[in-house]
């Protein structure tokens, strides 16, 4: 359905790790307002489209974002009040072209992202539609996502010395929705008690998982272990798998070496012991398992270990058509982590995931470390039918909204099929 943009407008609010963001807010002109808020990331990839800051060190260290809130509401609502729009792929390409650099370095992907939201969000209210069905692609069949959540946290997300990032819990044998959020409430639950009970921290990371002083993945990966057991569920595929987002690109040394607790490995290096790791523990899926510029190496990962787990583009990846197309052909990974803010329009982060599901590829719907409340990502995963998605862990407000909004469409649509698709399972 056509419809017209009436009023734009953006605020500076704070995300979860206390840096500046926007929420946008719009109003159509039959009176429907929708609104957004856009996340921010830590650890990076070097070819995100560039989230634009202020610079002034005066405010917030210079991470102020009141130059992209400025655009939000000139450059950018002038353009969406200039015509009617048929569909939200012609507003998020006119955006870009206005921006005009390829990477949205000028208007910024936090205001084009924001505003590319918003709209969304309004255009299903004006169809009177549930967003995750005015967003669900033709043919596709919405899907319950298997939520994987963030219970311990390493590298740049926590001041402990964890260089890998995010060890992940996911229910993968829970036969609802429901379920797999109570399975990872309880398992979360007897983390605490476990590493309380072991003398450990029990403080938190950017995304809501338990920072311990512990420095070796693997012993991180025995606590979890120990976790799923005391909860009274089983470890494995059948029961509750761990996922891990080592963010390598983090802990890469510019000779090309991995430090990982004091110890320096080759890309063969990290891929044997990524090979014992899954040997000795139920880990089902590798994020960033190598730095993005390591393309030989990532190569050799997916002919080593992609045809036995899950292997996820993020940081080499970056949610871009392009670069994911070019990822396939060169056998890197077989899966890829979907981001909005990584791309900055919700209609190139739908072509991300088609490109994938064209390509037997995976895909997983992500938060960002530095979150709002807003849940569009929530509606996003079940839209496409991706099956997997990680939003932190079961605690903290930004994180549980999207399980909780989950947990509200599951309820709304008893019919909706749950879990991981096919090919991934």
């Amino acid at each position: 359905m056509s419809i017209t943009v009436a009023a734009l407008d953006a605020t500076e609010i704070l995300d979860s790790r206390g840096r500046p963001t926007l929420n946008v807010t719009i109003r159509l002109a039959d009176g429907t307002m929708a609104e957004a808020g856009v996340p921010s990331g830590a650890s990076t990839g070097t070819r995100e489209a560039v989230e634009l800051r202020d610079g002034d060190d005066g405010r917030y260290g210079g991470s102020g974002v009141q130059d992209a809130r400025a655009h939000v509401r000139g450059e950018l609502f002038d353009l969406l009040r200039s015509r009617t729009w048929d569909s939200l792929g012609d507003a998020d390409r006119a955006m870009n072209d206005l921006d005009g650099t390829g990477n949205k370095s000028r208007l910024g992907a936090n205001a084009i992202i924001g505003c590319s939201l918003a709209l969304a969000r309004a255009q299903a209210h004006a169809a009177g539609q549930e967003l995750h069905t005015f967003l669900a692609p033709a043919g596709v069949t919405p899907r319950l996502p298997v939520p994987h959540f963030n219970v311990l946290n390493g590298g740049v997300h926590a001041p402990n010395p964890l260089d890998f990032q995010e060890f992940m819990i996911a229910p993968l044998g829970a036969p609802s929705l429901p379920e797999a959020i109570q399975a990872g409430a309880e398992v979360y639950t007897a983390l605490r008690t476990h590493l309380h009970e072991a003398g450990h921290a029990t403080g938190l990371g950017d995304e809501g998982g338990f920072a311990p002083d512990i420095a070796q993945p693997e012993d991180a990966l025995r606590i979890i272990v120990a976790a799923i057991t005391d909860a009274g569920y089983t470890p494995g595929r059948e029961g509750i798998a761990i996922a891990l987002d080592p963010a390598a690109s983090e802990f890469r040394q510019k000779d090309g070496t991995y430090l990982v607790a004091g110890e320096a490995l080759t890309s063969a290096d990290m891929i044997a012991r990524y090979e014992q790791i899954i040997a000795d523990f139920p880990v089902w899926s590798i994020e960033d398992g190598l730095g993005e510029d390591d393309t030989a190496g990532w190569q050799q990962l997916t002919t080593t270990l992609g045809n036995r787990i899950q292997l996820v583009g993020d940081d080499n990846f970056v949610t871009n058509p392009a670069i994911i197309t070019q990822a396939i052909k060169d056998n890197i990974a077989n899966a890829a982590l979907i981001k909005v803010n990584q791309i900055g329009t919700v209609t190139e982060t739908l072509q991300a995931m088609t490109i994938c599901r064209d390509a037997g590829y995976a895909a997983m719907v992500s938060h960002r470390s530095g979150e709002t409340p807003d849940t569009f990502i929530a509606d996003l995963a079940v839209a496409t039918g991706c099956g997997q998605i990680k939003s932190g862990a079961p605690a903290r407000g930004e994180r549980v909204a999207k399980y909780n909004r989950l947990l509200a469409i599951a309820a709304s649509d008893p019919e909706l099929p749950y879990g991981l698709t096919d090919k991934q399972a």
